[in-house]
């Protein structure tokens, strides 16, 4: 690799949060849409959550 383009690559370290929420498949559509709302507002109510939004440091998905 060229030195030019070394100096291009910008290496970042990710991390990945997945749960497993136990017993989800056998829950009502309407209980599994309840328990991803209340997971999603714990997560989203942590300091660290905060503060990796404000730095826009955050990719979320569906």
């Amino acid at each position: 690799m060229a030195d030019e383009e070394k100096t291009k690559l910008r290496l970042e370290i990710a991390h990945v949060l997945f749960i497993d929420i136990v017993g989800y498949s056998k829950l009502l559509v309407k209980q599994q849409s309840e328990l991803l709302r209340e997971l999603n507002q714990i997560v989203s109510g942590t300091s660290e959550f905060r503060q990796a939004d404000t730095e826009g440091k955050l990719i979320r998905l569906p």
